[in-house]
């Protein structure tokens, strides 16, 4: 007699932490749910690898993965944004100063 199928409540948790890293991802702070996301995933496949097919929630990990490496992407964009910005910033104001009756 096999057991019945159960869904994985880490799954969810995962979907849940790609979201939040997706959400926050913009803001440089999503780097860290999707960290704990990522973690969460392969924790989670182990288990369902482990459990023959008894545990369900594979689609929740799938998406959570996927949003989990959008926040980092987010993440990562925003860096590379704010870094320019600030080169320009400072590559602006660091100009030459020449005497008035320079040509």
């Amino acid at each position: 007699m096999d057991p019945e199928p159960a869904s994985s409540t880490k799954a969810r948790a995962v979907f849940a932490l790609g979201l939040t890293a997706l959400l926050t991802g913009a803001m440089i702070g999503g780097v860290i749910p999707a960290t704990v996301a990522l973690l969460l995933a392969r924790q989670t496949h182990r288990q369902q690898y482990a459990a023959g097919g008894y545990l369900t929630g594979n689609k929740w990990v799938r998406r959570g993965r996927k949003l989990a490496w959008a926040g980092i992407i987010l993440a990562l964009a925003a860096l590379v944004v704010a870094t320019i910005s600030g080169l320009l910033l400072v590559a602006g104001t660091a100009g030459q100063d020449f005497d008035t009756n320079t040509d």
